[in-house]
C-alpha cells in the first residue's frame, strides 16, 4: 500500500505540472470546449499508461541497443511539437464564426505520448524508481501503469477545466488570439530541455 501511495504521489506531481500535454489540453479547452476535447483528454490518459507498460516490458532495452532509434524519435518529437505550436498559434475559435483547426483525436493524443519529452522522463523514471529486480517485473509494471491511469484523469480534467474557465475570461477574438500565441510559445519553451545538452 505504501508503494502504491508513493507511485500515486509521483504520478500526481508529474501529471499536474505544466508540460506539453497539459498546455495543449488547456488550449483545446479554450478553443474547442469540453465535449470536443474529451477524445484528446482520453488519448493522453490512456496512451501514457500504455507507454509505461511498453517501456517497462522491455522497450527501454531496445533503445539501449539501438540509441539511434531513440534519437530519431526525439527529433521527430521536436518537429511534431513545433508543428503543434504553429497550429495552436493559428487556431481560430467559434468567436470568429469558423474553426480552422480541430482538437487532437484520441489516436493522435495517444500517439503523441511517444514523442512527448516529459512523458519519456516520467515513464522511464517511474519504471526505474518503483520496480525491484527481486520481484517479477510484469506485476510491478502493471501496478505502475494502473496508478498512472487512475491519477491521469483528474490531472487532465483540471487542465481542461482551466482552459474552459479561461474561455469565459477571453472576451473577444483578439484576446483569444494572444492566448493562443502565448500557449504556442510555452509549448516551444517546453522543447528546450530536449535540445539542450544534459
Amino acid at each position: 500500500m505504501e508503494l502504491i501511495f508513493a507511485i500515486a504521489l509521483f504520478a500526481f506531481s508529474s501529471g499536474i505540472t505544466p508540460g506539453p500535454n497539459n498546455i495543449m489540453l488547456m488550449s483545446s479547452g479554450v478553443n474547442f470546449g469540453v465535449k470536443a476535447s474529451l477524445p484528446h483528454l482520453a488519448g493522453i490518459c490512456i496512451g501514457f499508461p500504455c507507454m509505461v507498460l511498453a517501456i517497462g516490458m522491455g522497450l527501454s532495452a531496445l533503445f539501449q541497443s539501438y540509441p539511434i532509434l531513440h534519437l530519431v524519435i526525439k527529433y521527430v518529437g521536436i518537429t511534431y511539437l513545433l508543428y503543434l505550436a504553429w497550429l495552436i498559434a493559428n487556431s481560430s475559435s467559434k468567436m470568429e464564426g469558423k474553426q480552422t483547426s480541430k482538437p487532437l483525436s484520441f489516436v493522435q493524443a495517444a500517439a503523441f505520448q511517444w514523442v512527448n519529452p516529459k512523458g519519456w522522463i516520467m515513464a522511464v523514471g517511474a519504471v526505474a524508481t518503483f520496480t525491484s529486480i527481486d520481484l517479477p517485473l510484469t506485476p510491478q509494471v502493471v501496478t505502475i501503469a494502473s496508478v498512472f491511469l487512475s491519477v491521469a484523469f483528474p490531472c487532465a480534467i483540471v487542465w481542461l477545466g482551466f482552459g474552459v474557465a479561461l474561455k469565459r475570461l477571453l472576451k473577444n477574438q483578439h484576446q483569444q488570439k494572444w492566448f493562443n500565441i502565448t500557449m504556442a510559445l510555452l509549448l516551444v519553451l517546453s522543447i528546450v530541455p530536449m535540445i539542450t545538452p544534459n
